[in-house]
């Protein structure tokens, strides 16, 4: 057994698979509550299913108890409360794919924030979001980052209220570990990457940082409430947070034009 935290969430991780174990412990730290406190969710994980990654589509299906996630990967059952749920995968990036849908649309139903499909540094104290379509940089502006911490490489964890927007440590990872680093910091802007042979940032209004941005959370809306609850977070976000376009060279220069 596993217990984790992740954002403000204590979770619970039950798993028996060796493979599958190595890949958590790496991935996601071990964390002791404090008391009696019960787990805000629990998650059985069993392998031997499906069949290696064809494609991202995943079938959706609810009734009045369960949600049901499938992908050719993976299955996922969860109550509709989002309490616990049964995570079964092929492999282990069938794994991360089930964590990262399991664990959006959770803190999606409590209303607590977005998972988003980018890369995020801190620098000065301040975390830096970079995001753009499939190949514009997300990964390379992360390792250009260096010596500056990450605090996700793939998938950023953004806490949203009507007060502020933090961005708490990723255990969402693709290529880059995660450092070692607790708790969360305010989020100073958002990069809408370009590559460029020139290094330029442009602020983006408000409204077409919201178009830019929707494509890129991380969920698997199953019903017209959760896809509210998704506008309704990122408005929030991008009415508190400035949204550039950087056109950056593939070099650490474009961090001028940040800090």
């Amino acid at each position: 057994m596993l217990k984790t935290k992740i954002g403000d969430f204590y979770i619970r991780i039950l798993c028996e698979s060796k493979n599958l174990r190595t890949m958590l412990e790496k991935n996601f730290h071990s964390y002791i509550p404090i008391g009696n406190k019960q787990p805000d969710l629990v998650i059985n994980i069993e392998d031997g299913f499906g069949v290696s990654f064809q494609d991202y589509y995943v079938d959706i299906m609810k009734d009045s108890n369960q949600i049901f996630y499938r992908r050719a990967d993976y299955y996922i059952k969860v109550d509709s409360d989002f309490r616990t749920a049964l995570v079964s995968v092929h492999n282990e990036l069938a794994l991360k794919h089930a964590l990262m849908n399991l664990f959006s649309s959770f803190i999606v139903y409590h209303n607590w924030g977005l998972l988003i499909h980018s890369s995020c540094v801190i620098d000065n104290g301040r975390a830096h979001i970079f995001s753009g379509q499939s190949g514009a940089g997300k990964s390379t502006a992360a390792k250009l980052s260096f010596p500056r911490n990450l605090l996700s490489d793939e998938a950023t964890l953004v806490k949203i209220t009507e007060e502020d927007v933090q961005v708490y440590n990723s255990p969402f990872r693709s290529e880059i570990e995660a450092d070692s680093f607790s708790g969360n910091l305010s989020l100073g802007s958002v990069q809408i990457l370009f590559q460029a042979l020139q290094n330029k940032r442009e602020r983006v209004a408000k409204s077409e940082a919201l178009f830019q941005l929707m494509d890129k959370v991380f969920f698997w809306p199953h019903s017209q409430e959760e896809t509210s609850r998704i506008m309704k977070l990122m408005t929030l976000m991008v009415k508190q947070v400035p949204v550039y376009e950087l056109h950056f060279q593939k070099n650490n220069s474009f961090w001028e034009l940040i800090s």
